[in-house]
């Protein structure tokens, strides 16, 4: 079985590397990693400055900003990808936790061959958004459930708390836990209260994630902040089965390796062997429970991406391992042979891969890049520098070109393209929001020396995220061209590949500035 774990380690090798370098650029890299910069600098989510997810990523983040001020986006994918690939190592443990003794090596591959072998999971724990950390917190979580104990317990309820505090659909899975734990007749006496310690480490950990942000402004910009996800409209069937559809293409070889075990399982009339303990048997259950309820609830979302489930599908993975693993039949090689063959040749066939290496069509033409769009980003940050030597500031929409040159943004434009061009009823709107009154004199002032400028600029009208009127748009293109002179044009930049325009402004003067940056 030695050829087949180092046939994983290769594709984990080659996959993520293609993630970080090749992986197309996500409008909300720059966001997140803005946000833990705001943070570094003594700035408090909701209170000083809009978000919109739970606080902990900038939290964290914050005391690694040092990563992506020296090596830009690169830097902070390369460290997003090392959590996430250390979810993955307590993932494959848990695996090797739940299956039965004869078949132990077998289902801890089977488990690292879904997790390792599949270019999306990898490409969305490399890119620096929520999942990687979501995903190490429920990994943890769930491995210190498999155990009995109060201190592992309350470890558990603390991870999968600290999971919640990440991404705020995690919370599903606390009462799930909690109920299992509470319902499941334990073995021995110590682990009957295994409940309670687990709410115990939960609502502590909770409270201190939390509990800064319930008073003041910094709790009418978290209540405001859920008011963001609700405002974009009730649950749509056609969305939600094109979603499905698509998580299915993604992980097509979990799901298939999930029914061969469901269908042996079933043959069988029960698993293999068993888990162990009952135990282990419940953190399997609780393990798919789990899954099946935070998907739904990202399923009943107004737009239910199908990578907002990324932090929990390692759950299903595992499932998937030990059930095919400990029930199946036939002999381990053949086994492994399957599921690698069916994630290799999932990877490679991947809709990612020509996403990266071409830029659609021109008619019958093909229009392949020149380089990768983080390539082209360093490029586009160089130039900028070129322009305007250890500049402070930019303005742009677009801040995966802030964090990259290690600027800042004027205060209002601190969720990118999701930034609010409605105030909402709360104390703080005046300093974290901003309105169409606020734009134009936010363009008619000129802030920043440089302005960099997409086509997700002036595009997106938030919370609804609808498209901002074309005329409205214009006004704004053309008070930007009172202030700026065009620099340069650089075609098919970032998300959505659409023109990025470099401009100057008129009376730029050698170290001048502006007061409304952050």
């Amino acid at each position: 079985m030695k050829a087949f774990w180092y046939l994983t380690v290769f594709a984990l090798v080659v996959l993520a590397s293609a993630a970080v370098w090749f992986g197309g650029l996500n409008q909300d890299e720059g966001w997140y990693l803005y946000a833990a910069n705001l943070v570094a600098d003594g700035q408090m989510p909701y209170r000083d400055f809009f978000y919109t997810q739970a606080p902990l990523m900038p939290i964290v983040y914050s005391a690694f900003a040092w990563i992506w001020d020296a090596w830009g986006l690169l830097g902070a994918r390369v460290f997003t990808l090392a959590i996430g690939l250390s979810g993955i190592v307590f993932l494959v443990a848990l695996a090797r936790r739940l299956a039965s003794p004869e078949r132990r090596t077998l289902v801890t591959l089977l488990a690292a061959i879904l997790l390792c072998g599949n270019i999306y999971h990898l490409y969305f724990l490399a890119i620096p958004k929520t999942y990687a950390l979501a995903s190490f917190f429920v990994a943890m979580g769930f491995y210190l459930l498999s155990f009995e104990g109060a201190l592992l317990s309350a470890a558990s309820g603390v991870c999968i708390a600290f999971a919640f505090a990440t991404r705020i659909s995690m919370v599903a899975l606390l009462p799930i836990v909690a109920m299992g734990l509470l319902l499941c007749r334990a073995e021995s006496a110590r682990a009957r209260l295994d409940w309670l310690w687990f709410g115990l480490g939960a609502t502590v950990a909770a409270a201190i994630v939390f509990g800064p942000f319930l008073h003041g402004t910094a709790l009418s910009g978290l209540l405001a902040a859920q008011g963001y996800h609700a405002s974009r409209g009730g649950f749509e069937v056609s969305l939600a089965v094109g979603s499905l559809s698509r998580f299915v293409r993604w992980y097509m070889p979990v799901l298939v390796v999930l029914g061969i075990g469901i269908y042996s399982v079933c043959a069988e009339k029960g698993v293999k062997g068993g888990c162990g303990d009952s135990r282990r048997t419940l953190a399997l259950v609780l393990a798919l429970v789990g899954f099946a309820c935070v998907f739904a609830v990202q399923m009943m979302a107004p737009v239910p991406y199908e990578d907002y489930n990324v932090p929990v599908v390692g759950l299903l993975a595992v499932g998937a391992a030990v059930l095919a693993g400990n029930s199946i039949e036939w002999k381990h090689a053949a086994i492994a042979l399957i599921a690698l063959g069916m994630t290799w040749a999932s990877s490679f066939g991947s809709p990612l891969i020509q996403d990266w290496m071409t830029n659609g069509k021109d008619r019958f033409w093909v229009r392949t890049r020149a380089e990768s769009e983080l390539s082209q980003l360093r490029k586009v940050a160089g130039m900028i520098e070129a322009l305007d030597p250890d500049g402070k500031d930019i303005l742009t929409q677009d801040l995966y070109l802030a964090v990259e040159t290690g600027r800042k943004v004027p205060r209002a434009l601190a969720m990118g393209p999701f930034s609010f061009w409605d105030k909402l009823p709360y104390s703080g709107a005046e300093n974290v929001l901003l309105d169409d009154a606020r734009m134009r004199a936010l363009l008619d002032g000129a802030p920043c020396r440089v302005a960099a400028m997409s086509g997700y600029s002036f595009a997106i009208t938030a919370p609804k995220c609808e498209e901002t009127p074309i005329d409205l748009q214009m006004e704004y293109w053309h008070m930007l061209k009172r202030r700026y002179d065009l620099v340069c044009t650089e075609e098919d930049f970032g998300q959505g590949s659409t023109p990025l325009i470099v401009l100057m402004r008129k009376d730029s003067r050698e170290g001048d500035g502006g007061s409304s940056v952050q």
